[in-house]
């Protein structure tokens, strides 16, 4: 997917000559919570608006160059990649450098999360099922093989956590017998985390209880 056309060049970046006045006045004029700063056109990092508040606003940044976070894509990373990079940076903007390393814009959180909202991961009607097993043992070719062994279609995994030597994997299922991939997968020991209202797999097993639990009442 080509994301040139979501390359943002809307205002200049900072240098380190700057006052740090200057930088929080764009601060107040803008939702970003980082702006990019370059020296001869090299990103030397990100200031983030949290720090901006906190030093002395006729200083330079120059003096708190230490205070800039390094994060950036290169032009040609991909919009997932890109994605990863927004959340383990805790920004809703993303500076961009090329093969030069030197700075061609950034990216905004909202239009990469709009190229998510439009795959069919989302879009397409489907069911959610969220699994979990033990990582060592968990295959993605074989939870494939388990939904489309009931002519379900995968639109769409991933895992979604790790917790310790447990693995949980989202999933979006379409034209699926859900009730019966849900029991495959109890039976290659897939613990269902999050499973569909119309499982009919609790259903059964709850009458069966109240039934037992009404026989024994007898």
């Amino acid at each position: 997917m080509d994301l040139k056309a979501l390359i943002n060049i809307d205002f200049q970046p900072l240098t380190l000559s700057e006052r740090i006045a200057n930088a929080c006045s764009i601060f107040e004029q803008s939702t970003l919570s980082h702006i990019p700063v370059i020296e001869n056109n090299v990103l030397v990092g990100n200031l983030s608006e949290d720090d901006c508040k906190t030093i002395e606003k006729v200083d330079v940044l120059a003096e708190y160059q230490y205070l800039l976070d390094p994060f950036f894509v290169r032009e040609n990373t991909g919009w997932l990649n890109v994605l990863e990079a927004f959340a383990k940076n805790e920004s809703n903007m993303m500076p961009i450098i090329n093969k030069d390393n030197s700075y061609i814009g950034y990216y905004e959180l909202t239009d990469i999360l709009n190229i998510f909202n439009d795959t069919p991961f989302l879009n397409e009607p489907g069911s959610i099922l969220v699994i979990e097993k033990n990582s060592k043992d968990q295959s993605f070719s074989e939870i494939v093989q388990i939904v489309e062994s009931h002519n379900g279609k995968m639109l769409g995994a991933f895992i979604s956590e790790i917790k310790g030597d447990r693995t949980e994997t989202t999933l979006k299922i379409a034209n699926a017998g859900i009730n019966e991939i849900l029991q495959t997968f109890r039976r290659y020991n897939y613990e269902i985390i999050n499973g569909i209202d119309q499982d009919s797999y609790v259903k059964e097993l709850k009458e069966r209880s109240a039934y037992l639990n009404k026989y024994l009442n007898i």
